[in-house]
């Protein structure tokens, strides 16, 4: 009898124990769920408001919204991507050195970040490319002033073969064919020392890029102001024309995009 309620109680014992472990890990894992949730939740609401101050042209306000999306995921892609760009575009409209430097070296963390993320994103790849070319301009050191130029084509070529559709990494790869042809002539002399082997930029595949990101995104100012010079450096006036009537007529959709189209007013001006 002593035997059998020993049992029954070591029975108890065990059911209340296996109990109370299915109970522990039911609330733990409701409570990660319910945490995950709601961290999602904050990712979306936050996005949305980078994104409507992106809308207003606000872009320090934006930039802060993207940061806080990367503390709360810090491999959301379409965060690091923007936080990439805001910091290059703030950063290329300082006029303090180091302050510009600053902008650029958080755009490369926030990119080198996107394409250890994944290295298979071409926003991660187009990221890098954009990046390296504002380091390419202000750069002081010639060897590594020619790598980010080599560093452009290698990550924008990349970007197109991952998704050919890539409006920006379209404009980049046909940006680094126009700059190619037009940089200085000691640093193309510094790009055959170094790296005699890289393609060499070329006018029609210039405009090709930038004529297929203008398909792709209509809106993109920098792209139409890009393509025109390239148009006017390749002696084809009826096209540069066309491209610069339309560029001043665009909605601005960044901070930069007045003073571009400003910009292609006065080229358009020359013209007429």
């Amino acid at each position: 009898m002593f035997l059998q309620e020993n049992s029954i109680k070591n029975f108890q014992v065990n059911n209340f124990n296996l109990f109370m472990k299915r109970y522990i890990i039911t609330t733990i894992s409701f409570l990660l769920c319910t945490c995950v949730f709601a961290n999602a939740q904050d990712v979306n609401i936050l996005l949305k408001e980078a994104s409507n101050f992106e809308k207003q042209l606000k872009e320090p306000e934006a930039l802060e919204k993207y940061k806080q999306v990367i503390a709360i995921d810090p491999n959301n892609m379409t965060a690091l991507v923007k936080c990439t760009e805001l910091n290059c575009s703030i950063g290329a409209r300082q006029t303090d050195k180091n302050t510009k430097m600053n902008f650029y070296n958080e755009a490369q963390t926030c990119a080198q970040k996107a394409l250890a993320a994944d290295s298979n994103s071409a926003d991660a790849n187009y990221a890098m490319a954009l990046v390296a070319g504002k380091m390419a301009e202000t750069e002081q050191e010639k060897k590594q002033s020619v790598e980010y130029v080599r560093q452009i084509k290698i990550y924008a070529d990349k970007a197109l073969a991952i998704n050919p559709n890539h409006a920006k990494a379209n404009y980049v790869e046909g940006k680094w064919h126009f700059e190619m042809i037009t940089l200085p002539v000691f640093k193309k002399a510094a790009v055959r020392t170094l790296y005699g082997g890289m393609q060499k930029g070329n006018i029609d595949s210039a405009i090709f890029y930038m004529e297929k990101c203008r398909t792709l995104d209509q809106y993109f100012v920098r792209n139409y102001l890009d393509l025109a010079k390239a148009y006017q450096y390749n002696n084809q006036p009826t096209n540069t024309l066309e491209v610069l009537n339309k560029l001043v007529k665009l909605p601005n959709r960044s901070a930069d995009d007045a003073a571009l189209k400003q910009e292609g007013q006065k080229l358009l001006d020359k013209m007429m």
